[in-house]
């Protein structure tokens, strides 16, 4: 089942396109910020300052405009921190072992209770060469990966990809 949030057009609140902004006040000063919520999410996926009204006592009003980029800004925001926890928990590497070239990828698997990484061997033709469980903190990096290839992809708990 799928929530479904209602349009709200409010002068400190606005909701629409599946974001909220909130503003609040600024904890660190007298100021305000904006934060801004995917729906259903209960942490603010951005939080920036807020621009002070005429009176240089409360905040401006949410606004159409404001909310459109308030909304761009957040969702690249989650975009790229997407991208980049991607890329901390997937790495590769090619290396090459004589004539051939070979991929070594690092897949971690952040398990909250026992969490580990995955380290595997591809050929050119994306042929599974070895596939063998490693510490979540395994350092993938060119040395380790040629290491890896150069000693037959021996890792203890390892098997290969067709087991």
């Amino acid at each position: 089942m799928t929530e479904s949030f209602e349009k709200i057009q409010q002068p400190r609140l606005w909701r629409d396109d599946n974001w909220t902004a909130r503003i609040i006040k600024n904890e660190d000063d007298d100021g305000w910020a904006v934060a801004m919520f995917k729906d259903g999410e209960s942490e603010p996926a951005l939080v920036g300052p807020w621009t002070m009204g005429r009176d240089k006592k409360n905040p401006k009003p949410l606004d159409g405009n404001a909310f459109g980029t308030l909304v761009k800004t957040a969702s690249e925001f989650v975009r790229r921190s997407e991208q980049q926890l991607h890329a901390s928990l997937h790495q590769s590497i090619t290396v090459s072992a004589g004539p051939d070239r070979i991929t070594v990828c690092l897949d971690i698997v952040p398990d909250e209770d026992n969490p580990y990484a995955v380290l595997s061997a591809k050929d050119e033709g994306d042929e599974c060469l070895a596939k063998v469980r490693v510490a979540a903190s395994f350092k993938l990096d060119r040395s380790s990966a040629v290491a890896w290839v150069e000693g037959g992809f021996a890792r203890p708990g390892g098997r290969s990809c067709s087991s």
